[in-house]
């Protein structure tokens, strides 16, 4: 008797955990009994639906018991579950008719109720056209999110557009099953990324429905940062550099005073703490020791939480370049703050000349400790210098810890060293 109420409990317990990763409004009902072990049914959007909305219906226990079906009021006719691997599940949308209120809904299992909950309905909306905030003012750059709500008796259009004067196209708003809006299957949804070069104004933003027809209209006012706003000039730091070693990381960058040899690859590094809007796609590191302009990306990593947004990637020094102090530019919110560090390119070394077609090339993620464009992975400790590891000349792959087979690859990769150098040694064995 203990261990069935333990385990009904535990059950339980997984149910609204379940629930709580779900849709709008999750519920679960008290497991039933009939003789075959419990039942449990768990609901998610359950309460405060508007009608048309999807109620998510999930039965477990009810396997071999024959045809699974739900029956309620909201709906037009009872629903079948269709079976899943270790449940019954369906999703029906309340009937448009419903009107608001408290309704029962049970669960049958081969002709006999299992289970039983209840659904709560309010009122229809109007349909609702979202575009911006009112009196929310967006900066060119930016990305606007737009939405269409006509979830209501007698709409039934498949296909919006939106556009506008500061949109570089219009914008197809479609409705996405596996959003978080899963349950209001007439909520479309779209973004546009207004220019950077966009004027300060107020536009109009349209929304067309089936046939060309305008179904609603928006102000949009986009304005840049000027003198006193939080945003004008940010934060900015930098450029600052870094190594490309596993070792190296963002938080040991220094503006002044790394060194890196000629054909080697380096790290710019940039942060802001109030960057533009769109920054990711513009911000750019030239250098007359750079091979080529160098396009920063934003680091999303766990690594970089807490700190000012930031951005570096790996910039891939030129071959046969004069050793001495070389000036990094990096220009951001638009053109407004230009920031300049030096780089001190020495001469270049046998292993960065080796390693022409293995170091990492502008463009590319540079995050330490992962692979560069051309797929080389780099050895730990190897300095930046392309991925050559130790004095034997050897490329040595970077093995991550944390795993049995990672410790012994390392394991592998010393033993080989070890040999190497032994074959070398005076008196050594010369056989492989």
């Amino acid at each position: 008797m203990n261990r069935t109420r333990t385990a009904v409990a535990v059950l339980s317990a997984v149910a609204g955990a379940l629930l709580l990763v779900g849709g709008a409004g999750p519920a679960a009902a008290a497991p039933a009994r009939d003789g075959h072990g419990a039942v449990h049914l768990l609901l998610n959007s359950a309460f405060g639906n508007r009608p048309g909305e999807l109620v998510d219906i999930e039965v477990q226990g009810a396997r071999g018991r024959g045809d699974v079906t739900v029956s309620s009021p909201v709906f037009p006719r009872p629903v079948r579950l269709a079976v899943r691997e270790h449940a019954h599940h369906a999703r029906p949308a309340i009937a448009m008719t419903t009107a608001p209120g408290t309704y029962p809904l049970t669960v049958r299992a081969g002709g006999r109720v299992v289970a039983e909950d209840r659904v709560e309905v309010k009122p229809s909306q109007r349909p609702s056209f979202t575009a911006a905030s009112p009196g929310e003012v967006l900066r060119p750059g930016e990305r606007l999110w737009m939405a269409y709500d006509d979830l209501y008796p007698g709409e039934n259009g498949r296909s919006f557009t939106v556009r506008s004067p500061a949109f570089r196209k219009e914008v197809r708003l479609a409705h996405d099953p596996s959003s978080t809006d899963w349950n209001n299957p007439r909520l479309f949804s779209g973004a546009a990324e207004l220019p950077p070069g966009t004027r300060d104004g107020t536009y109009k933003v349209t929304l067309y429905g089936p046939g060309g027809r305008v179904v609603g209209e928006k102000p949009l006012t986009v304005r840049a940062a000027r003198p006193g706003d939080r945003d004008y000039v940010g934060r900015a730091r930098g450029p600052a550099f870094f190594g490309t070693s596993p070792a190296s990381a963002p938080e040991s960058a220094r503006d002044q005073g790394h060194r890196v040899p000629a054909g080697g690859t380096v790290n710019v590094l940039w942060r802001d703490r109030s960057p533009d809007p769109g920054e990711e796609e513009r911000l750019t590191a030239t250098s007359p020791a750079f091979e080529r302009p160098v396009r920063l990306r934003r680091d999303d990593s766990k690594a970089g939480d807490g700190d000012d947004p930031r951005y570096f990637a790996p910039a891939r020094i030129r071959q046969g370049l004069a050793p001495g102090t070389y000036a990094v530019t990096v220009a951001s919110h638009h053109g407004r703050v230009t920031k300049v560090g030096h780089l001190v390119v020495t001469a270049a070394t046998a292993a960065s000349s080796s390693s022409s077609g293995t170091s990492g090339t502008s463009g590319t993620s540079g995050a330490p400790g992962t692979k560069e464009a051309s797929g080389t992975p780099r050895a730990a400790g190897d300095g930046g210098k392309g991925g050559s590891g130790g004095a034997s000349g050897m490329t040595v792959a970077y093995v991550a810890g944390g795993t049995t087979g990672g410790v012994l690859a390392a394991a592998g990769i010393g033993v080989l060293l070890r040999r190497r150098a032994a074959r070398r040694a005076p008196g050594g064995p010369s056989s492989p």
